[in-house]
């Protein structure tokens, strides 16, 4: 199945996370800075990270599900990107590099053990008991990987309890704010920017 976006041609498949609600909200906050170089983790279908790639100067996008890898990878040939690669990793797990900009549309719903579905799509939501088990992991480590004055993007939720990665960004130094939200029937999903001092 395919669909169009923003002038993208993109791919889907029941193996990787179909761009939702979370998706779009992000692609209307982002404003990547010319000749940057850009991170986006999770990269799912690969959607984000072509709409970086059009101002950016080289983008990473990486993913710990292979499906997705294999899709993203599909999405940018199809779209004739030429300034994307697309790397399977567990967060930074095998990323050496520094960016300007890191983008994560975080997993981000609790979930208990017996609620883990037997496909490798299962960890584009999977945020563990409080929804907050990659996000914590992530935050612990992508300041090596963030470039003076860069960028941080996040997608979270009140599920996840977002208020706590505010709290964390700005007792870390960083200008942090809430730049979208959306309400949903149980839920708000929010786009959280916070940049290097």
């Amino acid at each position: 199945m395919r669909f169009t976006y923003k002038d993208f041609k993109i791919e889907l498949s029941e193996d990787v996370y179909e761009p939702s609600d979370d998706t779009y909200l992000l692609a209307d906050a982002l404003k990547i800075k010319k000749d940057s170089k850009v991170l986006e983790i999770g990269t799912g279908t690969g959607i984000i990270a072509m709409i970086a790639s059009k101002t950016a100067k080289q983008v990473t996008a990486i993913d710990i599900n292979p499906e997705a890898v294999a899709l993203a990878k599909q999405n940018v040939k199809i779209n004739n990107i030429q300034n994307i690669s697309v790397i399977q990793s567990d967060l930074f797990n095998n990323i050496k590099d520094s960016f300007d900009t890191i983008i994560f549309n975080t997993p981000y719903l609790p979930q208990t053990e017996d609620q883990h579905i037997e496909s490798p799509i299962n960890h584009a939501w999977d945020g563990g008991p409080d929804g907050r088990t990659v996000i914590d992991r992530f935050l612990n480590d992508f300041k090596k990987h963030l470039n003076k004055n860069g960028t941080l993007y996040l997608v979270e939720s009140t599920l996840s309890s977002y208020n706590k990665t505010l709290e964390f960004l700005k007792k870390n130094d960083f200008d942090t704010k809430v730049i979208a939200k959306k309400n949903l029937f149980f839920e708000t999903i929010v786009v959280i920017k916070a940049k290097s001092k």
